[in-house]
């Protein structure tokens, strides 16, 4: 069952989006030249982080004013619009904060007070080759000065930003990994501004080095890897940032149509805006957003379905549904948004390629966050578990494969 939307939630909605929608018209207006520069946006992420955008889910229980799923992922996707780096970025600090409530109360009453006082989780995860699938070379060792990390890992998303860092791990006798939650500032710790991927360039994607960096033993927890929404919760923002990259392309195009002057001789002669083939063209790649912006925000649904105390889902039967619910999503939103950002160029003439517009940013924005988790293996997931009720596994580990598999 799908939740449908109330004109009473949709009323909270439009006040949480009046609430911050100046903050985002004050993103978008430098986001072209940041992405032009390489200037990364400190100050915008402190715009934010000034509003309170950062604590949105924050229990009330510990003081906060939380919003469910939906309208976090659809505040996502219009801040993505805005500057699809920034929403990205902030991604590893949203799913910590879930995180966070899924641990005891001494450690949510020592964590939420950090997040409503606008602190800023970053992400170090992934290491760029060498660990077996399921494990890290990056490592926790006690010694007799207390626990030290020690490793080096990429595609450390947001943490350049960050307050604190949420370290992935393994300890020798420990099964499983753990998280070390580090300070950013602390001493043996260097974050690297060395991401060179095509898109997505302002997101902090770089190498983060962890040289004997002392880690308080309470701030160490056990990766639960099973029977949670935290691989849902983590997918469905990169998907959100996807659909506001779509958003964005959607509305240069109307701006670049409504504006121009120039034509072919091909054409009806008309101005572009009033040009039913150009206006047709528009309207596709706009209903291509639409559809994935619907896909998407039905999936936040379903995650606010899951931890309905009304339905009172067990564990797994939440986590199917949001699992199920996020790799649908999963296979039909990038197509939708690659196929968006591509039509942008259809829209205009070749004065569209100049770098000056950088309109290629939005495809390129696109195809990186596209990349992260293969869509193949999301619709061999969904397959599965309608043919042969195999319940679906959330991503949670990426690693060398096992020799003969």
């Amino acid at each position: 069952m799908t939740i449908i939307a109330t004109a009473a939630t949709e009323s909270r909605y439009q006040q949480l989006l009046d609430r911050f929608s100046p903050v985002f018209a004050k993103i978008a207006e430098g986001s072209r030249e940041r992405e032009q520069n390489r200037i990364l946006p400190f100050e915008q992420v402190k715009w934010l982080k000034d509003s309170g955008f950062t604590t949105l889910r924050v229990p009330k229980s510990h003081g906060g004013s939380p919003i469910s799923h939906e309208h976090l992922f659809r505040l996502l996707i219009e801040l993505a619009a805005a500057d699809s780096n920034i929403a990205h970025l902030l991604r590893s600090h949203f799913s910590f904060v879930e995180t966070i409530s899924l641990q005891p109360a001494d450690f949510q009453a020592r964590w939420f007070p950090k997040v409503l006082q606008g602190q800023i989780f970053g992400n170090a995860a992934t290491e760029r080759g060498g660990n077996a699938l399921g494990t890290t070379n990056t490592k926790l060792v006690q010694t007799a000065d207390g626990w030290l990390l020690r490793g080096e890992k990429y595609y450390t998303t947001g943490s350049i930003f960050a307050d604190w860092v949420v370290v992935m791990a393994t300890t020798e006798g420990v099964e499983g990994r753990q998280y070390a939650i580090v300070d950013r500032q602390a001493q043996g710790v260097q974050i690297l501004d060395d991401w060179d991927g095509f898109g997505q360039p302002l997101t902090g994607t770089g190498t983060a080095i962890f040289s004997d960096v002392l880690v308080d033993p309470h701030n160490i927890i056990q990766r639960k890897v099973a029977s949670t929404l935290e691989p849902a919760f983590f997918q469905l923002c990169l998907l959100s940032v996807l659909v506001g990259i779509g958003k964005g392309a959607r509305n240069e195009a109307a701006n670049i149509v409504s504006t121009r002057t120039r034509t072919f001789n091909t054409g009806s002669g008309a101005l572009f805006k009033d040009d039913p083939q150009i206006q047709e063209l528009v309207g596709r790649l706009a209903a291509n957003v639409f559809a994935a912006e619907s896909i998407v925000v039905t999936a936040a649904r379903e995650l606010d379905a899951a931890l309905d105390p009304d339905l009172a889902l067990d564990p797994d039967a939440a986590y199917l549904r949001a699992e199920l619910a996020v790799q649908q999503a999963h296979v039909a939103t990038p197509k939708l948004i690659l196929d968006a950002t591509s039509e942008l160029f259809d829209v205009t003439g070749a004065s569209a390629v100049s770098t000056s517009k950088s309109l290629d940013r939005f495809w390129r924005n696109a195809r990186t966050v596209a990349t992260h988790n293969p869509v193949a293996f999301k619709a061999r997931s969904v397959g599965d578990y309608f043919i042969n009720g195999t319940v679906p596994t959330g991503l949670n580990s990426i690693g060398e494969a096992k020799a003969g598999n």
